[in-house]
């Protein structure tokens, strides 16, 4: 039996020291997807700082060692694969980190820095997708970012996406993920 969903997410930004990379995973587990490394808050971690740590760590092998919460953030419709899902309440921070990679090997299928240039084309797959222009076979095969991503990315003024294309990603985020 899987895991109840607390309904709290922690979202976790990594760049290089130029500040023209960001470190993200292609998730190894539903949803399918590129993103910064996330994972839930308070199911099993006191606080949104904690799990923000703890994720890091857990995901990638990296020690944080600054943290700071970002403006964007709060509640999300876009569902996990735990039971009882109906969406999350975020917190978005950034992180400095030290120490090697140690990608986990259930929760990520591939780790690397991501240009901030080609951060859009990821939100555009996603778009395609949540269009119907690709399957979502096609998605997991070559992903773009996890649809919620592009609801966080665009807050943070990383990927733009028309309000009619959050709409219709945010729908597909809303949708459970073994029916994608």
């Amino acid at each position: 039996m899987s895991k109840q969903c607390c309904g709290t997410s922690v979202g976790v930004l990594v760049f290089d020291k130029a500040r023209a990379q960001m470190l993200m995973i292609k998730r190894g587990t539903l949803p399918a997807g590129i993103a910064p490394v996330a994972g839930h808050a308070l199911d099993e971690h006191a606080s949104y700082e904690a799990a923000a740590y703890a994720e890091v760590a857990e995901e990638i092998g990296l020690t944080v060692t600054g943290l700071s919460r970002l403006t964007a953030g709060g509640h999300h419709p876009g569902r996990c694969r735990r039971q009882g899902s109906t969406g999350h309440t975020w917190r978005l921070y950034e992180a400095t980190v030290e120490g090697d990679l140690a990608p986990s090997e259930r929760e990520v299928a591939d780790v690397r820095w991501y240009p901030l240039s080609e951060l859009q084309a990821l939100a555009d797959r996603t778009g395609a997708w949540a269009a119907g222009q690709i399957s979502g076979d096609e998605f997991a095969a070559d992903p773009g970012l996890e649809p919620v991503w592009v609801h966080w990315l665009h807050a943070l003024g990383y990927v733009y996406a028309t309000a009619q294309d959050r709409a219709a990603i945010q729908q597909l985020a809303a949708t459970p993920p073994a029916q994608h």
